[in-house]
C-alpha cells in the first residue's frame, strides 16, 4: 500500500447469533445476519466507488481464512488485536501510521448513510484540522481520523464503550490534548430495533442510489417493524 491516505474498515466476521444480537431479538438471527452482511458489502462498494485505499480490519483475529472466503483475496486484510475496542482501534491506527500512510480514517461497517462525500470531507478536513469525528445519533461515533503527526492514542483508553457519552468524552479528550477537530454530519448506526426503524423511515423518503441494504430492508424488514 503506497497511498498516503487510508481508510480502516472495522468488520466482524458474520456468524449467526454473533452479529447484531440486539436486533436479532426483534427480526430474527437470520435477518440480522443478512442485514449485517449487506451493510459490510455496501461499505466496501462505497469505498471502491470513491477510490479510497482501504484495509479490512477484522475480528476474531483467527478468522482470516473465513474473511477471504467470504469477501475474496483482493483486499488488504489485518486482524484486530487488543483486549477491548479501544485497544483494537489504537493498534489499527498505529499499524497504519507505521507505513507510508499520513492520513487515516477508521470507520464502522454498520452505517448505511456513510457516503463517499462524507469520506472526502473527512480527508479534506485533515488538511487544516488535527482530527475528524463523525457522531452517531446514539452518542457514539461512526468515524474518527487523524494525521500521522496528530494521532492521539490516549483518547481510546479507559472508555466505557457502547454508551451514550462516548463521542462527548472523546471530544473532551481531544480538546484537552489541544486538538482542532472537524465534526462531520450525524448519522445512524444500526444496533437496535429503533435504529432500524429510523433507517427504514430514511429509506422510504430517499432518492439515493439503490444498495444491498436498502433492497434487503424493503424486501424483508418493513412489514415486521411498521
Amino acid at each position: 500500500m503506497t497511498d498516503k491516505r487510508c481508510v480502516i474498515l472495522f468488520v466482524k466476521f458474520p456468524e449467526k447469533g454473533r452479529v447484531k444480537s440486539r436486533l436479532a431479538h426483534h427480526v430474527g438471527e437470520d435477518a440480522a445476519l443478512s442485514l449485517y452482511e449487506n451493510m459490510v458489502l455496501d461499505a466496501i462498494d462505497m469505498l471502491k466507488r470513491g477510490c479510497f485505499p482501504f484495509r479490512i480490519c477484522y475480528t476474531p483475529p483467527d478468522a482470516r481464512a473465513q474473511m477471504t472466503g467470504w469477501l475474496g483475496q483482493e483486499y488488504y486484510y489485518l486482524s484486530q488485536t487488543g483486549d477491548d475496542l479501544g485497544d483494537r482501534m489504537d493498534e489499527a491506527f498505529a499499524r497504519a501510521f507505521s507505513t507510508v500512510v499520513e492520513e487515516a480514517l477508521l470507520i464502522g461497517s454498520d452505517i448505511p448513510g456513510l457516503t463517499t462525500g462524507i469520506i472526502e470531507e473527512a480527508f479534506a478536513s485533515l488538511v487544516t484540522k488535527d482530527a475528524v469525528i463523525g457522531p452517531a445519533d446514539d452518542g457514539g461515533y461512526y468515524l474518527i481520523g487523524f494525521r500521522k503527526n496528530t494521532f492521539t492514542p490516549g483518547i481510546f483508553h479507559d472508555m466505557v464503550w457502547s454508551t451514550s457519552t462516548v463521542c462527548r468524552i472523546t471530544l473532551d479528550r481531544l480538546h484537552d490534548a489541544s486538538q482542532k477537530v472537524h465534526i462531520l454530519p450525524e448519522l445512524t448506526d444500526v444496533d437496535t430495533v429503533e435504529d432500524l426503524k429510523t433507517l427504514l423511515s430514511q429509506v422510504k423518503g430517499s432518492a439515493s442510489e439503490p444498495s444491498r441494504t436498502r433492497s434487503f430492508l424493503e424486501q424483508h424488514c418493513r412489514g415486521s417493524l411498521t
